[in-house]
């Protein structure tokens, strides 16, 4: 029974993510778990926590399951574009989800230890074990913040509004409490029982209503300068994006789009990630191009294009340049944070089974600074695909100065799948923790335009070719997240610390 509890809190998970699933589904989905991990013990059926390997594979099996749900579409990337076969790709996401299983398994460990040490009391501390670990999840080993919990409430406006202050963990924090709450209330009676039930309404009640008056006052929507921003959504089905047949009438698509935007009104032009059919500084005539056509249209571009440096040891990067009105280049943004097994291959000397994905890849250097995007007066910044889900990217771009958040990605590595809806979802809260509009350039989707409170004020379909014309506006006011940054979360790790070290010892 304990493991069926375990395996429903996984499906929930999963389920509480795009494109399938409904945000709903978060506040009930660790609920199962924390009720597994609980068990009574003796003749006075006192609640105790589960032996330590019985805790930690029922929070292994939980986390199997929510990650396999989320990042299933990661075994059809390999498979397509690695050329593996089937069950060596279905290997590779079964490998993905039990690593990143290992986070909710040691979330499951603490929290059954501190049942066991404080009785039903040490359910308590469950929220801060799940913060805590998936907080860890985004730092170690490069990091892989891809939906944590928090992000499952991107589209629930007022809850999402506690972003501004505590960021995506924050949300995570209230969303593993009401879990939490609901099995205490369930496992106590009496007093305790209605304490536990009228603090999970007032946190509800006083985030909505919060929430609420945050949208309804709207200051930063009427703060700033507009600008309107052009978005270039190319379409260019991925197996085009490196045919030389195909050059001319990719660049001359995404010249006539350019073109189209700003007659409509576009003052600053985003292509995608990836755009030219050409490395730009390697070109010169297609250089020369691009540079005309800035020059032509009389607005700053904004697109991606991979760069070798040459100087020292050669390397490549996954860069965006920035050309000004005058075909000058304003500014290059090298991505820091790279895809694992899309642009570097972790551990590749040991994957052997992984030899033709291996081969396939052009391997990355990271960058290693973030760097401002002037735009006219103003200073912008940019998050290339992958790496607009790590909340800090965004907050030291912003504690640098950008007054505009902007994205270019490449999800047509992703079919029909779930990952564009879960990228954009995750892209969408860097605007509300940050307090900034967000623009975001997809080759096929999804592009759009976010504003600081995380209304979407215009968003494509996937797989259409279509150019975005929207109001943005540089706004320079910093939002409570973005001078503390992720407090919460080190206060979570700071609580569990301290309880597991003074605690006394099992009861």
């Amino acid at each position: 029974m304990d493991y069926l509890l375990a395996l429903v809190s996984g499906v929930l998970l999963a389920l509480s993510f795009p494109r399938f699933g409904h945000p709903a589904f978060a506040w009930i989905a660790l609920a199962p778990l924390l009720l597994a991990l609980t068990a009574w013990r003796g003749p006075m059926r006192r609640v105790s926590g589960q032996p330590p390997l019985r805790a930690f594979t029922l929070g292994l099996t939980s986390g199997v399951v929510y990650f396999a749900g989320t990042l299933y579409w990661t075994g059809t990337v390999i498979r397509t574009f690695g050329g593996v076969a089937w069950p060596v790709a279905m290997l590779a996401v079964l490998l993905l989800a039990s690593y990143l299983a290992l986070y909710p398994a040691i979330t499951a460990l603490i929290t059954s230890r501190l049942i066991n040490r404080m009785g039903i009391g040490g359910l308590l501390f469950a929220p801060a074990a799940w913060v805590s670990t998936e907080f860890a999840r985004g730092q170690l080993f490069s990091g892989f913040p891809w939906v944590p919990l928090g992000s499952s409430q991107v589209e629930v406006l007022p809850v999402v509004q506690l972003a501004s202050v505590f960021g995506v963990y924050g949300i995570s924090w209230l969303v593993a409490s009401i879990n939490m709450l609901s099995v205490y209330a369930l496992l106590t009676a009496g007093r305790r029982r209605y304490i536990a039930i009228g603090t999970a309404v007032i946190a509800l009640v006083t985030t909505g209503v919060w929430g609420t008056l945050r949208i309804a006052d709207s200051t930063l929507t009427r703060e700033g300068t507009p600008i309107r921003v052009g978005v270039v959504q190319p379409n260019i089905a991925q197996t085009d994006k490196w045919n030389p047949g195909e050059a001319r009438r990719i660049f001359t698509t995404h010249v006539a789009m350019t073109r189209d935007l700003v007659r409509r009104g576009a003052e600053y032009v985003l292509w995608p990630e990836s755009a030219t059919p050409f490395l730009f500084e390697e070109d010169p005539e297609g250089q020369a191009a691009v540079r005309a056509l800035a020059r032509e249209v009389r607005v700053p571009i904004l697109f991606g294009s991979d760069e070798i440096v040459r100087t020292g040891t050669p390397r490549m990067y996954n860069a965006a340049f920035l050309v000004g009105p005058t075909g000058e280049t304003a500014a290059v943004y090298r991505k820091i944070h790279l895809v694992p097994f899309g642009e570097f291959i972790p551990l590749q000397r040991w994957l052997t089974f992984a030899s033709p994905l291996v081969e396939s890849l052009a391997e990355f250097a990271p960058g290693d600074a973030v760097v401002l995007l002037p735009v006219g007066s103003h200073l912008t910044s940019t998050a290339i695909c992958y790496e607009v889900v790590f909340p800090s990217l965004a907050r030291e771009a912003v504690k640098g100065g950008s007054e505009l958040l902007t994205a270019i990605t490449n999800d047509g590595w992703y079919g029909e799948s779930s990952a564009p809806y879960q990228h954009f979802a995750l892209a969408s809260m860097r605007a509300v923790e940050q307090g900034r509009y967000l623009v975001r350039a997809a080759n096929t989707g999804i592009s759009g335009v976010v504003d600081p409170y995380g209304r979407i004020v215009r968003r494509s379909a996937i797989f259409e070719q279509v150019g975005i014309v929207e109001e943005a506006r540089f706004l320079t006011s910093r939002t409570v997240y973005s001078a503390i940054g992720d407090v919460v979360a080190y206060v979570a790790v700071a609580l569990i610390v301290v309880a597991l070290v003074t605690v006394g010892r099992t009861r």
